[in-house]
């Protein structure tokens, strides 16, 4: 048995790829996508010819085109997977609530004219005030969402007390910016396991929407190494990349159940759900990693939103 195998035994196991005809190799439940992953997608051979199909052209401007592109990327990833596959709304539109709305139903309108529910999409938005209150709006037409770029335990009880689908902590960048800020004083063999600062991100969230009975999914992402996918088994859902999934494919190690909702204990954060305005935007003036990933994160998709345009222009 591969540490893979143990792994989806606890685990939801999701591709974090565009690249559809990997995945019947990755064996994965579901798939996950972003601007920057499909773009890399059709600079490649095998799927370049997408950016020729007929309905690709018949788009009124680059943006339907774009909208028509993800969506046809996610229509091959369902072929291929049981699940629901995350297809991400415009980057650029992070702090425009009606805008992420507007897109948000063009997208799963365009799904369900192929024949696709909107039971197995999951709309990407970036976990600002805005994107939150966007996916409130959503969960009201019965479309889920899967909320991106999530660093901080306020945006997580934002999104409980939203009601959204599902949440996808940043394990990796949390990580990445502890060990930046460290320098040369950062300690590897410290920070393994729940000692990673990623790692401890979301097990706080995990264990608070536990123990407070919260339905949203959590979704752990951007992982840089499989210890730290160790570390979180037994979370509802790990989204992992092609390469760290052919790590867990090729390993004889042994990965038991680290999470297990009925050991979660009782609440540690005496807080409320409830969240408002002006304390998310306090907390978000006050977390300097949160603000600089989040903003660093929404500039990279939105510049490869940006690229992905210019081929469709061409």
């Amino acid at each position: 048995m591969s540490s893979l195998h143990d792994l989806t035994r606890h685990t939801r196991v999701v591709a974090d790829t565009a690249e559809y005809l990997r995945l019947p190799e990755l064996g994965a439940a579901e798939a996950t996508t972003n601007p920057s992953l499909v773009l890399r997608a059709v600079r490649l051979p095998e799927y370049a010819p997408l950016l020729r199909d007929p309905e690709l052209r018949a788009a009124r401007d680059p943006e339907q085109a774009m909208d028509r592109l993800l969506v046809r990327f996610g229509r091959e990833i369902l072929e291929r997977v049981p699940g629901r596959v995350s297809t991400e709304i415009d980057a650029r539109l992070s702090h425009d609530t009606d805008a992420s709305v507007q897109r948000a139903r063009g997208v799963i309108a365009l799904y369900e004219a192929a024949g696709v529910p909107r039971q197995r999409v999951l709309i990407k938005l970036a976990t600002t005030w805005e994107g939150i209150e966007a996916a409130r709006r959503l969960r009201d037409d019965g479309i889920s969402c899967n909320m991106t770029l999530l660093f901080s335990f306020m945006q997580a009880r934002a999104c409980a007390a939203a009601g959204v689908q599902l949440v996808s902590p940043f394990v990796g960048r949390i990580s990445d910016w502890a060990r930046q800020q460290a320098g040369a004083a950062w300690d590897p063999q410290a920070h393994e396991g729940e000692a990673d600062p990623g790692v401890r991100a979301l097990l706080r969230i995990w264990r608070f929407y536990k123990a407070r009975g919260v339905a949203t999914e959590v979704m752990g992402a951007s992982f840089r190494q499989t210890s730290q996918i160790a570390a979180l088994c037994g979370c509802d859902l790990l989204t992992i990349s092609p390469a760290l999934l052919g790590e867990l494919a090729a390993s004889a190690q042994p990965l038991p159940r680290r999470l297990d909702p009925a050991q979660a204990g009782p609440a540690e954060e005496q807080v409320t759900l409830a969240v408002g305005r002006a304390e998310f935007a306090s907390a978000l003036a006050a977390d300097e990693m949160w603000r600089a990933k989040l903003d660093e994160g929404i500039a990279s998709f939105s510049a490869d939103t940006h690229a992905l345009l210019e081929l469709l222009r061409g």
